[in-house]
């Protein structure tokens, strides 16, 4: 049986330094396994690593990347002393994330990757003109899979600052922000590509999707005994609540769906933090690191064998 590989990547941060991890430590049971995925799907960091993966660098080459350029990526902040970081600018500019994606990327495009590609952004307005159009902001799937729709002559660093323009955190990007808006997890985005008749056109029995998080961090939203709930504009944006609840509630979803159209040709790898580690958490780096070296494989690494072996 000729299965369609499928490695699903999860938008978080600095915390795409965990999935890099697990995915090194995933060789020890199927070395040759990411020689065989079809299709690298990504949001935000996990659209980086995808991007990286699909131009043939390793997973111990991007965490190495990832620890070498982090800490400048995250020390990047406003020029401007008049604009106050999270309120009126960014917290983060992103001069240093662009010049580490042009170290490794150079002017290489979607097309000039060898594998297939399909990284989420959001499309903050279509500029649709003219009779029967509809002027909306949407989502936009890069890809490089053949046809008219491809986006073959996008720049990968182009590609890549706008999936990881996160609200608040970056400053959008040539018109988009981070994907993670509506698809932190990107699973159910690739199947529907992979078995799209005009882009990867396979059957959905033949599909293989393993999908890996950044980590889940407790998330939970706990109301004083006095406090009624009855919130407005304010109390939401207090602690950026209102950021929290709607960028990444899709991961649980997107996870009961695959499973219900894949059964056991799919996988999800994603540990529980015992401490929340924020995208921009530096400071918890070392723990990040820790929690991924520890992490049991054991059950992914036999899936592994089964559905990525030779």
């Amino acid at each position: 049986m000729a299965f369609y590989r499928i490695l699903s990547l999860d938008g978080g941060g600095i915390r795409g330094l965990l999935t890099a991890i697990l995915l090194d430590r995933l060789a020890e049971w199927e070395p040759a396994y990411m020689s065989r995925v079809d299709l690298f799907a990504g949001t935000s960091t996990g659209g980086i690593l995808a991007l990286a993966f699909a131009a043939g660098f390793t997973p111990r080459e991007v965490y190495e990347m990832y620890e070498q350029s982090g800490t400048a990526v995250f020390a990047d902040t406003p020029a401007s002393p008049n604009r106050k970081r999270g309120e009126t600018a960014a917290w983060y500019t992103n001069h240093n994330l662009k010049r580490a994606l042009q170290s490794v990327f150079g002017e290489r495009t979607l097309g000039d990757l060898p594998r297939h590609v399909l990284v989420a952004a959001f499309d903050l307005d279509n500029e649709a003109t003219g009779p029967g159009s509809f002027r909306t902001w949407k989502p936009k799937f890069f890809h490089n899979f053949p046809g008219p729709d491809s986006d073959k002559d996008e720049l990968i660093v182009d590609v890549a600052l706008r999936t990881s323009a996160a609200p608040i955190f970056f400053p959008i990007y040539q018109g988009y922000v981070d994907g993670g808006i509506f698809a932190k997890n990107p699973a159910m985005c690739a199947l529907a590509q992979a078995i799209h008749p005009e882009t990867g056109g396979q059957r959905l029995e033949d599909v293989i999707l393993l999908s890996v998080g950044t980590g889940q961090n407790a998330q939970f939203l706990a109301l004083a005994p006095d406090d009624d709930g009855d919130w407005g504009v304010v109390q939401w944006s207090q602690d950026m609540r209102l950021l929290n609840v709607t960028m990444g509630n899709d991961v649980s979803l997107v996870d009961f769906q695959c499973r219900q159209f894949l059964g056991e040709r799919y996988f999800r790898l994603d540990p529980m933090l015992s401490e929340v580690v924020h995208l921009d958490g530096m400071a918890e780096l070392r723990r990040l690191v820790s929690v991924a070296w520890q992490t049991d494989l054991r059950a992914a690494g036999a899936w592994l064998q089964q559905y990525f072996g030779s």
